[in-house]
């Protein structure tokens, strides 16, 4: 008898630490990721029109039930032959609707245009929002935006890299060292 009730406990208790995480709040949101990838790079490519989309990563978090994706210590680089280089660091990404919604938070750093080129424009905020099929760039947040000797302080920001518009929302301070 005693076997038996030690092997019934057994099974609960091993049913009981297989099951999977249960939703918080009512929602069908999950505590735990699906999966965690780390030290990854990938690469989204369109043939037709010669763009590349590259991205790197340190840690990747996959919630299935709400298709997010959350990276840490993230890259994104855009190629598009016809626009200039486009390039994104953060601290931490968050990527929905299959990369067409994404949210840069800490430490953001938008590069425009490569190192050599005195057209290069450096971003430098703690949020960003990002639309990269329409190719824009948005915040509320407090930015500096550096150009050769020129320094520009601002709240808030649209980027539009397919014109190569930026449009500064308010409290604009510039600063020309020349």
């Amino acid at each position: 008898m005693i076997l038996l009730i030690v092997l019934a406990l057994l099974t609960f208790w091993l049913d009981r630490i297989t099951r999977p995480a249960e939703p918080i709040g009512g929602e069908n949101l999950y505590v735990n990721p699906d999966y965690i990838v780390e030290d990854l790079s990938g690469i989204r490519m369109d043939h037709e029109q010669e763009i590349q989309r590259k991205f790197t990563a340190k840690k990747l978090f996959h919630y299935l039930d709400e298709e997010v994706t959350q990276m840490e210590q993230v890259s994104f680089i855009n190629i598009d032959p016809e626009k200039q280089l486009m390039r994104l660091h953060a601290d931490r990404a968050e990527v929905k609707s299959k990369g067409k919604n994404i949210t840069l938070i800490g430490n953001v750093t938008a590069i425009r245009g490569t190192d050599d080129e005195k057209s290069k424009i450096t971003l430098m905020t703690d949020f960003l929002h990002l639309i990269p099929d329409d190719n824009l760039v948005k915040t509320d947040h407090e930015v500096t935006i550096s150009r050769l000797n020129t320094t520009i302080h601002s709240t808030g920001l649209e980027f539009n890299n397919r014109i190569g518009v930026i449009q500064l929302l308010s409290k604009v301070k510039a600063v020309n060292t020349k």
